[in-house]
């Protein structure tokens, strides 16, 4: 077998071996890029190639060293440390002065994002955005631990095995422009673990702001180290695959687009690291013939609010109640638009035009996207196939609408198309949301409006992330990721000095 030999160099035509039966050619940007240092990483099943600089990848590695120092002084540190630490960040968050520093660098960030035609709905700070940090923190104040909680015990003749539970370790997160989880993040702090993140380049220095004046700070009079919380300072993506990369991270937790986030997960998946994702949103709602039209108005209405992973995507109305639920559907639209002051974009599932489309198809309205406002069709069909599509709306709520024979067919097309997330059903009967719960795969089910779907307002917790079941079922815990979920378990024996061995 011949020697492996550290890849310094490349060159135009060279062939590089992808996926154990398949060849990647190397062209000449990519040779022209290339230098001793830096790294090419193949995602299995796509064949994509990504070049990682080793500049990218020491800044990485440095934020992750800083972290893992952190994790003794953690370990060591007292419940009260902690506590103090997350009463000093909220305090600070709260201090006036403090939060117009950060909001004079967040519109900064939210100007450079509007010049590159990105969307801001999560960028913006606001009053309900720093009432919800303040909030997560003063809730991690409070809230119990699992390290050093005693989780079982099994008692045997003369000695005793206790499982007890521990911090992971460094906690890595990518998370995309929102500023507001550089405290959620933070959350991990409460079982003694660490924190080294890379945000999106969007909101980079809100984050950074929010670190120097207020989260820094309250480390320090905690007596806390500060590695404790760390930060990828780069907005390049290569620093992002490096984080994930590095075999030192105990869990590594992406949020953002699909494609984005089944990069990273792949990325740590190939280094050993357990991963926590959650790429593809969007939430389905059933209705069926019991269900009132006050309720479909209204549950539509309150599910379209904000475009985030839990928004209203996808309606399924059974065909019979049509006449009664799909007026009421586009009334809840139209009320979700107003409280925007916009217009609603609406996609009709090919076959279920209804009566009163014909107006809505014809109408073109200003819908507000990401890089401004455009008139488009306020209603468009597309195919059965696209029902699982998440529709990244800016300003103009944007959903799908699809008549079902029945529940069941609702339930078949959820499973089939969508990303296994989020699904309610609008009925009064009672026997249908059980076969609904029962056959329904997704790890979020509900009887009513789909925005309930987080951490702080389901569970009163902050939370790290949001997992579907798009890859897969989680082991061992829910969908909702928070700082309390994140441990280990170490198991201490008493009582064996003079046991026999087993």
């Amino acid at each position: 077998m011949s020697a492996v030999e550290p890849l310094d160099r490349l060159e135009p035509g060279m062939r590089i071996l992808v996926g154990n039966d398949r060849v990647f050619r190397v062209d000449a940007r990519l040779a022209a890029a290339f230098q001793p240092g830096d790294a090419l990483f193949v995602v299995p099943g796509r064949g994509e190639v990504l070049h990682i600089p080793g500049s990218e990848r020491q800044i990485a590695a440095a934020a992750v060293s800083e972290a893992r120092l952190a994790v003794p002084g953690l370990r060591e540190a007292t419940d009260a440390q902690i506590e103090a630490f997350f009463d000093g960040f909220a305090t600070r968050l709260a201090d006036d002065r403090l939060w117009h520093e950060v909001q004079v660098e967040n519109a900064r960030d939210v100007e450079r994002a509007r010049e590159r035609g990105r969307s801001t709905t999560r960028l913006e700070t606001s009053a309900a955005m720093r009432k919800g940090m303040i909030d997560g923190l003063r809730a991690w104040q409070s809230a119990g631990s699992m390290r050093g909680r005693v989780l079982e015990s099994v008692q045997h003749e003369g000695w005793r095995a206790d499982l007890i539970g521990a911090e992971l370790g460094v906690v890595a997160f990518v998370f995309e422009g929102r500023p507001n989880v550089v405290a959620d993040a933070t959350g991990v702090l409460r079982g003694g673990n660490a924190v080294v993140f890379r945000i999106g380049s969007d909101a980079l220095g809100t984050a950074k702001k929010i670190l120097e004046l207020c989260t820094w700070p309250a480390l320090e009079a905690a007596g806390l180290p500060r590695g404790a919380v760390s930060i990828v300072d780069s907005a390049a993506h290569a620093a992002g695959w490096s984080l994930f990369l590095d075999a030192r991270v105990s869990l590594a937790v992406a949020r953002g687009s699909g494609a984005a986030v089944d990069t990273l997960g792949t990325l740590a998946q190939s280094a050993g690291i357990p991963v926590s994702l959650h790429g593809t949103g969007g939430a389905w709602l059933v209705a069926d013939g019991s269900a009132s039209a006050a309720d479909v108005e209204q549950c539509v209405a309150d599910s379209l609010d904000r475009k985030v992973c839990n928004t209203l995507n996808t309606c399924c109305i059974v065909r019979s109640a049509a006449d009664a639920l799909v007026p009421a559907f586009l009334r809840g639209l139209e009320r979700a638009a107003a409280r925007r002051q916009t217009s609603y974009k609406l996609h009709v599932a090919s076959g279920s035009q209804f009566a009163g489309f014909e107006a809505i198809h014809s109408r073109v309205v200003p819908i507000v996207r990401a890089d401004g406002i455009h008139d488009e069709p306020q209603a468009e069909v597309i195919a059965m196939t696209e029902l699982g599509r998440e529709w990244e709306w800016e300003g103009s709520p944007e959903v799908t609408l699809c008549l079902v024979d029945d529940v069941s067919e609702a339930v078949a097309l959820f499973n089939q198309q969508s990303p296994k997330f989020v699904a309610c059903l609008l009925s009064r009967d009672s026997e249908q949301h059980r076969n609904f719960y029962e056959s329904v795969d997704a790890p979020f089910v509900g009887d009513g409006f789909t925005r309930w779907v987080d951490g702080q307002y389901a569970l009163d917790r902050p939370e790290l992330g949001l997992s579907n079941w798009e890859r897969g079922r989680l082991f061992g815990r829910g969908g909702i990721l928070t700082g309390d979920s994140v441990y280990s378990v170490r198991t201490r024996v008493t009582g064996t000095s003079h046991g026999k061995p087993a």
